[in-house]
């Protein structure tokens, strides 16, 4: 009787293993497929809902499973009662660095793009495929046949590796076709490109040296050409962008620091405003900068730091960011 019984429980048990076994494998497949298809929220919480009563699971963590549901599928209670909770949680730990005006407008400055589809997971491959795209000018196209071509045809990118070292003639020639000059406005002696013909130009190098690019790119990236443009007074866009555009002044732009790269938020290089002997406004700088590029052959330094102003000398306040 016993031998008998034994043998119905051993049959039942293998049984449930093979239909557990069974249960699993599909259970991975579907779950697969819904990653692969981008499943809502709402589809995945019942497939978690079938997984876990056929895994046999007790009450407790089926009441748990559909709490978190509700929680997390339904907008208006996941707004007012997870996202709000997280937010209040991150204000109070003072978490969230403060954003300066400065850095307010920045970030409201852009438009999205066909990027917010990209990251959307479902991008419109028939909107990115007929989208107009910017052409060259004839300038930009005569210069990227002529000065560009030429530049290339020097480099010698095993050469430079092995000596570290731009050579002389190209670094010479660089300045002389004001490759350095790109973004900067031809009234005060740069080129004028575009955007379209600065890229062009960038992409065309690139394909030759990593280093030579980089004596291109940085100067017509963000720094003080750039600065100057947006923000310089008419004397100071008239002494320093022509020399900028031709080389005779080198720029770098100091932004990253040992602690702070990306996130510019966290640098601590800090200045502040003060009066001095003279009654003139001075600013009292503390700064430590580290991987900028181009920094040891530049003249104009492009400074990014934290500044105050305690004694509110501009009347805007005592942090005025960065």
């Amino acid at each position: 009787m016993w031998e008998n019984l034994h043998i119905v429980i051993q049959n039942f048990a293998n049984s449930v293993n093979e239909h557990l076994a069974a249960f699993s494998i599909a259970s991975l497949v579907i779950f697969l497929a819904l990653g692969f298809l981008g499943a809502p929220f709402l589809i995945w919480s019942l497939f978690g809902f079938i997984v876990l009563i056929g895994f046999g699971a007790p009450w407790g963590a089926l009441l748990a499973w559909t709490l978190l549901t509700i929680l997390g599928g339904i907008p208006p209670i996941r707004t007012s009662i997870v996202s709000q909770g997280v937010l209040l949680l991150l204000k109070k730990l003072e978490f969230l660095p403060k954003i300066s005006q400065t850095e307010l407008e920045a970030i409201e400055a852009g438009t999205v793009w066909t990027e917010g589809e990209l990251f959307s997971g479902k991008p419109d491959f028939t909107r990115l495929i007929t989208e107009p795209y910017p052409l060259m000018s004839e300038d930009e196209k005569l210069f990227m046949d002529g000065p560009c071509e030429r530049l290339c045809a020097m480099i010698d990118d095993w050469k430079i590796w092995q000596s570290r070292e731009l050579p002389p003639d190209i670094w010479n020639f660089i300045r002389k076709e004001k490759f350095l000059g790109l973004i900067i406005p031809k009234e005060y002696g740069g080129l004028g490109f575009s955007a379209m013909g600065h890229s062009e130009v960038i992409r065309k190098i690139a394909t030759r040296s990593s280093a030579v690019i980089i004596y291109v790119m940085v100067p017509n990236s963000l720094g003080p050409a750039e600065l100057l443009i947006h923000y310089g007074t008419e004397d100071q866009k008239k002494r320093m962008l022509p020399r900028l555009a031709t080389g005779e002044d080198i720029p770098c732009f100091a932004l990253t620091e040992p602690l702070a790269g990306s996130d510019a938020g966290s640098i601590t290089s800090n200045g502040v405003l003060f009066k001095g002997a003279d009654g003139g406004l001075q600013i009292r700088l503390n700064w430590d900068k580290r991987w900028i590029t181009l920094a040891s052959i530049s003249t104009i330094l492009g400074l990014a730091f934290q500044l105050r102003d305690p004694d509110n000398l501009l009347g805007k306040g005592v942090n005025l960011g960065i």
